[in-house]
């Protein structure tokens, strides 16, 4: 299956992202991922985005044990993963591109997962102390080993991209893209329409604040990220919340849920685009996918975006301590 293949055949145009099997957004339990692995195809969802990251591996250990426990999955799957950030925690730098760093990533990566080869593998934070063009001669090089079938990068620039299909065209890139983060409409959703590369959006539910929950505060400081994260320290907090209200409320009327109707309008974007939520509630998966299933109007997407207008956020999206790695354009 290749990456243009996703919403054919009666596959929804969804991936997962199984940064969710880890305790990134609060504690998951073992039953729940495998309940969530189990539901993916049967909703539609052929797509599988983790990295060695998430959870020390966990993701990718959990996955690997389910492809192992469920003859044939793995073949139904697209399966996309990511390195490039040093597990190392004593590195002196917190990202490492470097040729012998990444085949020893991917090598472990791939044990985990009980596969010989993923169909996608992104340069998960660039390591600008190694040049761009030895990093896209690395992921050649895996591509003609037969380790990796396509390559991507997460969290880069137009010109970065440009210079990366220069050298070798890429499959994907993968950035931060909803209703409340349209950054990469100056320039990253243009590259990739004109080039068929992928825009894979992760957080097209805005971490909570474009669904019918988003955390309050009180739960918000319970979760390292988001709670020194600007959107969700107040007064932009609650600003947030009380500006969706009026999406939420437009969601209910067209019998969706929020986080279903802010996917809705992330596929909306373009056959390019292809949105990666995640979640550790198979009810709440099942949400996501009938927003996936759902094709809106243009008329619809005019009066989502009439109540969420470009910029209506409160809040960058990163702090200054998480704008490491991310690299800034405008």
């Amino acid at each position: 299956m290749k990456l243009s293949d996703l919403g054919q055949n009666g596959m929804l145009r969804m991936g997962f992202g199984a940064m969710s099997f880890s305790d990134f957004y609060g504690p998951v339990e073992d039953a729940q991922i495998r309940a969530i692995l189990d539901n993916l195809l049967d909703l539609g969802i052929a797509h599988i985005d983790t990295a060695d990251v998430y959870g020390n591996g966990r993701s990718e250990r959990e996955i690997g044990a389910f492809f192992k426990a469920t003859p044939g999955a793995r073949d139904q799957f697209f399966l996309a993963t990511k390195g490039g950030i040093s597990l190392d925690r004593s590195a002196d730098t917190p990202f490492d591109n470097t040729p012998a760093y990444l085949a020893r990533a991917l090598d472990a990566s791939l044990t985990r997962l009980g596969v010989d080869a993923v169909d996608l593998y992104y340069i998960h934070r660039r390591d600008r102390s190694v040049p761009l063009a030895d990093v896209v001669g690395t992921l050649d090089g895996f591509r003609q080993a037969g380790k990796i079938k396509s390559f991507g990068f997460s969290e880069v620039s137009p010109t970065t991209l440009r210079a990366i299909h220069a050298q070798s065209p890429m499959a994907a890139v993968q950035s931060e893209y909803s209703l409340q983060t349209r950054l990469p409409e100056l320039g990253v959703t243009q590259f990739c329409a004109d080039t068929d590369t992928t825009l894979v959006a992760f957080s097209p539910v805005g971490r909570s604040l474009l669904t019918d929950d988003p955390h309050p505060r009180s739960r918000a400081e319970t979760m390292p990220f988001l709670k020194n994260n600007p959107r969700f320290m107040e007064p932009n907090l609650s600003a947030n919340i009380a500006v969706t209200a009026s999406f939420r409320a437009l969601a209910a009327d067209l019998g969706l849920t929020a986080a279903g109707l802010a996917v809705a309008w992330t596929l909306a974007k373009g056959a390019h685009v292809l949105p990666i939520p995640g979640t550790r509630s198979v009810d709440r998966l099942r949400d996501l996918a009938q927003g996936a299933a759902r094709r809106l109007t243009h008329a619809e997407v005019d009066k989502i975006e009439d109540l969420l207008p470009m910029g209506w956020v409160s809040g960058d999206r990163y702090s200054d301590a998480q704008w490491h790695g991310p690299e800034r354009y405008s």
